[in-house]
């Protein structure tokens, strides 16, 4: 099942991330079987690194712009704007205005990104995925707009670093924060101006840092934006039936999709033609779906190489359509699948909905629950099932001929306890 980096497509190659904002812990993490059975010590979280893997195993880490760099030196992108006019959508109301600060003390003190890359070559990290913030180099989201070289030079820095600690960095080149001023003048990604817009701004990434860069990420789960940023109003830009500045989440999640795929699909052929020598180019997908549910032919992102581009049970009045041309363009666009998972839920049929929703529209009822017994593990904020990781990996495999896949997310979310001792935050009792 795994394989290096270098494998052929009839293989996978597996990146595990460990989310540094939250690293991910196993229920036996420090009790003494731990101890007795493991090489690593589980006290110490830089021992658990690659060696605690197979040989042919790349280990990872992952970040997202938004999530640590803060705003400061950037213009404001459509996360700025959510969680400052709703701010209860965070659970603890926090937003990326600060985050980790990671940019700005960049600014002040220069090198301590040198300090983060440090910290990934102790615990042996062969890869790092980070995002790069659309806003922090082009402030009007499009080029006409102006380059901010201040951003260029900051990642820039960041992956001449890792490459020079030997660690690959995987590149996401969106990952959900649209430039505000693209949202102002004409709604982000409801309108199809966005995909030359996106397209123009990843060709500048293929530019300055594609000699570095092996592998690029064109599109974070672009399921979530849609579904959730047009049809329950959790991410931004928070529109849905009936909400406050409008929107239809019965036609625009769609619309969303449609037009994150067709500039995705662009992005791609312009890399293969100008830009791929030894690179690749790829899509992370989340899994919304899964083996143990046998849900998983009902996805609404495209398969790597799919007969055709919607299964016929999607096509219907609401779906915007492609044309021949772009249906091909976008069928086979992937180098790569990447498959971020968390969670399996338990499915039940649900009956058809009068109000139309990209929700609704899947006519089931997920939970964690069956006859009130968990389906897995109970978290704070979850109920992991891990079988379900191999599950889905299976059903790809078997599903789709066992296409290049690499796992970009993986991990377990768990409450902020304060100040709370190393030690004891490690003695995970869930």
């Amino acid at each position: 099942m795994f394989s290096t980096m270098e494998c052929q497509k009839a293989q996978f190659f597996v990146t595990i991330l460990v989310i540094l904002f939250g690293v991910s812990s196993s229920k036996n993490v420090c009790n003494p079987a731990c101890k007795a059975k493991e090489s690593f010590n589980c006290d110490d979280p830089l021992t658990f690194n690659r060696t605690s893997f197979p040989k042919n195993f790349t280990f990872g880490a992952a970040t997202s712009a938004y999530q640590i760099e803060g705003a400061a030196h950037r213009a404001l992108n459509g996360w700025d704007s959510f969680t400052h006019r709703y701010p209860e959508k965070v659970p603890d109301r926090s937003s990326g205005d600060l985050a980790c600060d990671s940019f700005d003390l960049y600014k002040v003190r220069g090198d301590l990104y040198k300090e983060d890359v440090k910290l990934l070559k102790r615990m042996k990290v062969q890869a790092y995925r980070l995002s790069i913030a659309w806003s922090r180099i082009l402030p009007k989201g499009r080029l006409i707009g102006g380059i901010d070289e201040n951003g260029i030079k900051y990642y820039n820095n960041l992956i001449n670093e890792l490459k020079a600690n030997g660690i690959e960095p995987y590149v996401t080149i969106f990952h959900w924060d649209v430039p505000q001023t693209l949202e102002d003048e004409y709604g982000g990604f409801l309108s199809r101006r966005i995909v030359e817009d996106y397209k123009n701004y990843a060709e500048l990434l293929f530019q300055r840092f594609g000699d570095r860069v092996k592998f690029w990420i064109t599109l974070n789960q672009p399921y979530s934006l849609a579904s959730k940023g047009y049809g329950d109003v959790s991410y931004p830009p928070g529109r849905c039936t009936g909400c406050e500045f409008g929107g239809n989440s019965g036609t625009e999640p769609y619309v969303v999709a449609h037009n994150q795929l067709l500039a995705h699909a662009k992005t791609v052929a312009l890399y293969r033609k100008r830009y791929q020598v030894f690179g690749s180019i790829g899509l992370w997908k989340i899994s919304k779906d899964n083996a143990l549910l046998s849900l998983s032919h009902k996805s609404a992102t495209p398969t790597p190489n799919p007969p055709n581009l919607f299964p016929n049970h999607m096509v219907g009045p609401r779906l915007p359509k492609f044309t021949p041309q772009e249906s091909k363009l976008v069928n086979g666009s992937l180098d790569f699948l990447g498959l971020n998972y968390y969670v399996t839920q338990y499915a039940t049929n649900a009956p058809p909905s009068t109000k139309p929703s990209v929700i609704t529209d899947q006519r089931v009822t997920l939970g964690y629950y069956r006859n009130g017994v968990p389906i897995g593990v109970q978290a704070p904020s979850y109920v992991y099932y891990p079988p379900g990781f191999r599950q889905i990996l299976n059903y790809i495999k078997n599903k789709y001929g066992n296409p290049l896949t690499c796992i970009t997310e993986n991990g377990i979310g768990d409450l902020d306890m304060g100040n709370l001792t190393l030690s004891n935050a490690l003695a995970d009792n869930g």
